[in-house]
């Protein structure tokens, strides 16, 4: 079991990492999906099964309509425009570097926290400071959407381990399913303002 949750822990680092190297809106909509799996297995360490899928099924209809308002839209020319470098290579030194700070707090966390375990701490640490990296490189809605969704995915992976109530858990779906509605009609303003 604990092999896993660390492989689930990579898979969640990679998808972090791959969403700050990504350009392409589609591969960053798969790469979120893969990243609720991580999150509902991360879920599943602590509630039971059934309250955990409440984590992959929110966070796939939010994928879902981000996905349909990004396919109804036109690629713009301004559509990489951000204030930090643009280079992958920044992205993954960046995302290197907040990661080696997250491995040297978890033992912290855990002795502050104890009980949770190791890898959910990693996890959950590893989402929300990458998730805080995305946002702060960039301006557009969609990727500060993404950034915001990862960060919220990182705080309910640790904050299942704190609290199993099932109205914490219907809450934080309607959050994330209210950012993902945020972000979608953010995505629309543009379009319709031309149309006016």
């Amino acid at each position: 079991m604990t092999l896993i949750a660390w492989i689930v822990v990579g898979t969640v680092l990679a998808t972090s990492a791959g969403l700050l190297v990504s350009r392409d809106w589609r591969l960053e909509l798969g790469l979120l999906g893969l990243q609720y799996v991580g999150v509902f297995w991360l879920t599943n360490q602590h509630w039971p099964i059934s309250m955990a899928a409440i984590k992959i099924v929110t966070g796939w209809m939010a994928i879902a309509a981000l996905g349909i308002t990004r396919l109804n839209m036109k690629d713009s020319p301004n559509d990489n425009r951000q204030f930090w470098p643009q280079g992958r290579l920044f992205h993954l030194f960046a995302a290197g570097i907040v990661t080696v700070i997250i491995i040297t707090a978890v033992p912290r966390v855990e002795d502050i926290i104890p009980g949770i375990g190791l890898p959910v701490i990693s996890g959950s640490l590893i989402l929300m400071g990458l998730g805080l990296l995305h946002l702060g490189m960039n301006a557009q809605p969609f990727r500060v959407i993404l950034g915001l969704l990862t960060i919220m995915s990182g705080f309910e992976a640790l904050y299942a381990a704190l609290e199993s109530s099932v109205l914490v858990a219907a809450m934080l779906s309607v959050v994330n399913l209210g950012l993902a509605l945020v972000g979608a009609y953010l995505l629309t303003v543009p379009k319709l303002e031309e149309n006016v």
